[in-house]
């Protein structure tokens, strides 16, 4: 008898050891493919910031009127630039600012393309036009990269709290991550005149 019960608990042990173990190593994949999928995010916005001197140039020659609306690009870049996320540290306020200063310098993106209306020697230039469909084309990487990395922590943050693996997930320091929301000003239209 004492020998069944001996096999019994050894047997139990290594069957939650085993869980244990599985389950660790599950929550560890999920919290890479966030992390991956936040890097993506980042690649996408500085791909956007790599291209932005490129269109401020090409623009320069042709809208020397719109300095200001120039300087509001490069300085909304610069903040956007300055403002970093990391893994380690990513917390719902680090990412708000983040937001914030890509809200920035999307806002200040979009008051440049608007002079490409107001003005037809901008839009007859080929250069001109190839960036801003770059720009476009890499605005679309960012949404996607954003609801990539959403997507990505929902199932981190379904695996860490959902029970038993939550348990484990308290043990070994397996903590919530904030997800990118809206922009407050993404709910209002924008209102352009010319």
């Amino acid at each position: 008898m004492k020998k069944g019960l001996i096999i019994g608990i050894i047997a139990a042990v290594v069957i939650v050891g085993a869980w244990a173990a599985s389950a660790y190593n599950s929550m560890v994949d999920v919290q890479e493919k966030a992390t991956t999928e936040l890097a993506n995010v980042q690649s996408a916005y500085q791909r956007r910031a790599d291209l932005i001197p490129n269109l401020v140039e090409t623009v320069k020659g042709y809208a020397k009127h719109e300095q200001e609306t120039l300087e509001n690009v490069i300085n909304a870049r610069s903040k956007a630039t300055q403002v970093t996320l990391d893994a380690e540290t990513l917390t719902p306020e680090k990412l708000k600012e983040f937001q914030q200063a890509q809200g920035e310098l999307g806002s200040a993106l979009g008051k440049l393309i608007a002079i490409q209306e107001n003005y037809p020697d901008l839009k007859a230039n080929e250069n001109f036009k190839e960036l801003q469909v770059q720009l476009e084309g890499t605005e679309n990487r960012i949404n996607e990269a954003r609801n990539k990395f959403n997507t990505a922590v929902q199932n981190y943050n379904l695996v860490i709290r959902s029970f038993p693996k939550n348990i484990l997930a308290g043990l070994f320091n397996f903590d919530k991550m904030a997800k990118f929301e809206a922009d407050a000003a993404a709910q209002k239209a924008p209102e352009v005149k010319f």
